[in-house]
């Protein structure tokens, strides 16, 4: 693996007003002052845009080194244009439609945005070289694969939602333009993220709005589910490590790899209730534990996921460590500042 020095690069983030791409813009920008930041995002209303607004404005207070562009990555001119006028050196591909049971419902979304987005991502890394393209996967990959913990030398072809279809895609468009053009890319198995300034449509955000309002909450699977969660600071310490290394070929002679980036430790989702809503309490957010509603399982859902980190320790000496408890903690505490005001 080669080493890559982010010192006077140009960095271009796609989904920059996004959760993910939001704090890694930041930490970049906090890190390293010689680099500047490209962030792009077409500000899809999928979710309440205002939290992109926030993200955003956190990252204009960077100045010069941080330039945002509006745009959609399906279009290719556009994407054209930005490699031409930016040239740069890494690209993080972080824009997608996200979401599970969205994609049931609205699968246009999932094949404009994941697969003729990234397509013209790799096009654009094909005539414009890069030294490095990180692209965001999906524990949803894993579909309903029985062995645990996933492994990335698992066999992945049993998707169960049009989304984890348009992922296992990126992974097979990005292995073969790696082949064919010689493009270093890394690809990254994210589970279950979450954190401030995160996605409504995630269980614990859509949980606690539920108990401000005295709602009772849907869980799904009578509650018998379990998740890897894994904390956004975790998540970008991964993605910039990767960023710094570029992958050794594979044996076809394809410099390309792919890593799970998960906390390692599933929890159960009824844990994980019980220590949101103690950290809401304790935040003075609700007074008392909300009510339940017991549901089956859900269409494009698995029972359970759970990441193999291995490739992560050895390559890069990290794994997620987060503990569930301070990292609903440090969810709880923005929540009540950014909506208790």
């Amino acid at each position: 693996m080669a080493k890559i020095s982010f010192e006077n690069k140009t960095i271009l983030v796609t989904g920059a007003a996004g959760f993910i791409g939001s704090y890694l813009s930041k930490k970049l920008l906090e890190t390293i002052s010689s680099l500047k930041v490209i962030g792009l995002d077409c500000i899809t209303d999928y979710y309440d845009t205002s939290l992109k607004d926030e993200r955003l404005k956190m990252l204009n207070a960077f100045g010069k080194r941080f330039e945002f562009i509006k745009a959609d990555i399906s279009d290719m001119m556009v994407m054209q244009d930005v490699f031409a006028k930016y040239k740069p050196q890494i690209v993080v591909n972080l824009a997608a439609q996200a979401g599970v049971r969205y994609s049931i419902t609205n699968p246009d979304a999932y094949i404009k945005s994941n697969m003729i987005g990234f397509y013209n991502i790799l096009e654009c890394c094909r005539h414009n070289p890069v030294e490095h393209l990180v692209f965001a996967s999906s524990s949803s990959v894993y579909g309903s694969n029985k062995k645990v913990p996933y492994s990335t030398e698992d066999k992945v072809d049993n998707p169960v939602s049009l989304y984890a279809a348009t992922k296992k895609s990126n992974e097979l468009f990005a292995h073969a333009y790696c082949k064919l053009y010689k493009i270093p890319a890394t690809g990254l198995r994210f589970f279950t993220v979450y954190g401030p300034i995160g996605r409504p449509d995630m269980a614990y955000f859509k949980f606690t709005n539920k108990l401000v309002k005295n709602e009772p909450i849907e869980i799904y699977n009578m509650g018998d589910m379990y998740r890897d969660f894994t904390y956004i600071d975790d998540i970008v310490t991964g993605i910039m490590s990767v960023m710094g290394k570029t992958p050794d070929e594979t044996e076809d002679g394809a410099p390309y790899k792919i890593y799970n980036i998960g906390n390692n430790k599933p929890e159960s989702l009824m844990r994980f209730v019980e220590i949101l809503e103690n950290c809401l309490i304790k935040e003075g957010i609700i007074s008392e534990p909300g009510k339940k509603v017991l549901l089956p399982m859900q269409p494009g859902d698995v029972y359970q996921t759970y990441a193999d980190v291995d490739d992560l320790q050895r390559d890069f000496n990290f794994k997620p460590s987060t503990p569930l408890e301070k990292g609903l903690e440090n969810f709880a505490k923005w929540y009540k500042c950014y909506y208790k005001k």
